[in-house]
């Protein structure tokens, strides 16, 4: 049996904690790479991965000034080289450097917020520190908010890409902020025009989390930023499209409207499964086919009802393609659709189920089937 593969020892090791302990080395005289070393790996076992962070800067803490500012003159030091500044996509950096966001918030966040700051500026451009501006902004909103509109106009694209992603309202793994978005957006209208995909990404999340909670506010704003045309079109297309992701899965009919997919379009459709019992293990064979009035563009989705051995049902939807459908030509689409029997996030069950076909977020077909064993 293959071994199984955990995240934590990827990125937490011998070899990238040897790393770590050679850069302090290099820059502090009296820095015990071996010790540091040693230490961190005897407590990895029992942690997981981000206690491994905070592990390592405790073992890391012990052999740096008790001082605040002398301890993050000691950090910044100990930095290594920038990121790619060439580069406007995916280098996020290694996790190993994280340490320095963590310490910046455990010693700085109360009595040095103005030097654990410049800390955070200086780390977050070889590694994120979208988890540890959070802290600030709880703690002091206003200057912290103050200080990320300054760097919204930053040089390097790692810093701007801080503002969006930091201030995310649903940032993966992270602590919840207490801000609002009239408070966010501002930020979001100096960063949507970025040149760097990296920035422009974040952005488009950002605008996803905020769609679960204000979800006309981003519509809004993303027609807004398409009148002021300070972006390419291009890339505002892709911009929207993922912002609206979430939307569109629900069939928003504002947002299908903002990427051209009009709910009232005249189409009619019909659903055709190869069988209608279908064995868990193997997949679900069938045939869409769209007739529709006028040449229109479509969004293709479809729903699976799920049975559970409660009685109770769950749907998730599936996306299938976009087209355009031409009047006087059945627009036809095959899909198979697999119901693994060993899948880890979902159990199936047998029973009654069923597909419904959505277009441009509009339902327009329904089928029955049954799962067996």
């Amino acid at each position: 049996m293959a071994e199984k593969f955990l995240l934590k020892d990827q990125l937490f090791n011998a070899a990238s904690v040897g790393q770590l302990a050679a850069e302090f080395a290099a820059a502090l005289p009296d820095f015990d790479a071996d010790s540091f070393a040693a230490d961190a790996m005897d407590g990895f076992p029992e942690r997981e991965l981000m206690a491994r962070m905070g592990w390592m800067a405790d073992c890391l803490e012990d052999q740096l000034a008790a001082d605040f500012p002398a301890m993050a003159a000691q950090l910044h030091e100990a930095l290594p080289p920038r990121l790619d500044p060439s580069k406007t996509d995916d280098d996020f950096g290694h996790f190993i450097h994280a340490l320095p966001g963590i310490l910046a918030v455990r010693h700085g966040l109360e009595d040095h917020r103005g030097r654990a700051m410049a800390l955070l500026y200086e780390a977050t451009q070889r590694f994120s520190m979208e988890f540890y501006i959070r802290a600030f902004l709880n703690r002091w909103p206003e200057e912290t908010l103050a200080e990320l509109a300054l760097w919204a106009r930053d040089d390097n694209y790692h810093v701007r890409r801080l503002v969006s992603e930091g201030t995310r309202p649903r940032l993966p793994w992270a602590q919840g902020i207490c801000l609002v978005p009239e408070q966010t957006l501002p930020l979001l209208d100096m960063l949507y025009a970025d040149p760097a995909r990296f920035v422009t990404r974040s952005v488009a999340n950002h605008l996803n989390d905020l769609s679960k909670i204000v979800p006309e506010q981003v519509i809004e704003r993303l027609a807004a930023w398409r009148t002021e045309g300070r972006q390419t079109a291009k890339e505002l297309d892709w911009m929207t499209r993922h912002a609206l992701r979430t939307l569109i899965k629900q069939g928003h009919n504002g947002a299908m409207a903002a990427l051209g997919y009009y709910p009232d379009a005249p189409v009619t459709a019909r659903v055709m499964l190869s069988q209608d019992s279908v064995p868990i293990g193997s997949a679900l064979e069938f045939e869409i086919e769209l007739v529709s009035e006028a040449d229109i563009p479509v969004l293709v989705d479809y729903r699976i009802s799920f049975a559970h051995a409660s009685g109770k049902t769950t749907e998730k939807v599936f996306k299938l393609r976009t087209a355009k459908v031409d009047v006087g030509t059945p627009l036809r689409l095959v899909k198979r659709h697999p119901f693994k029997a060993a899948a880890t996030t979902f159990t199936l069950n047998t029973g009654a189920h069923s597909i419904t076909v959505q277009v441009n977020g509009r339902d327009v077909a329904f089928a029955e089937f049954h799962l067996t064993d």
